[in-house]
């Protein structure tokens, strides 16, 4: 299974980093770092995803991805 696609930004508001999953909504986190926010951002999936199974929500595939990479 592909993993799914993650955002890593810079928000000058939050003075930090914020990662996100365009597939899961509403999932994200943040990190001082790009590091941190990429090693959140993991445990922030798997709880999501844990809260959608508990709760019987489809889990959507992986299909995001940045435009950038849509002719690959």
């Amino acid at each position: 299974m592909k993993d799914y696609h993650i955002n890593i930004f810079y928000s000058e508001k939050d003075g930090g980093y914020i990662a996100d999953i365009p597939d899961l909504k509403g999932c994200s986190a943040f990190g001082i770092s790009p590091e941190e926010a990429a090693k959140e951002i993991q445990l922030a999936k798997e709880a999501w995803i844990a809260a959608a199974r508990e709760a019987n929500i489809p889990i959507p595939r992986p299909r995001y991805k940045p435009l950038i990479y849509q002719n690959q």
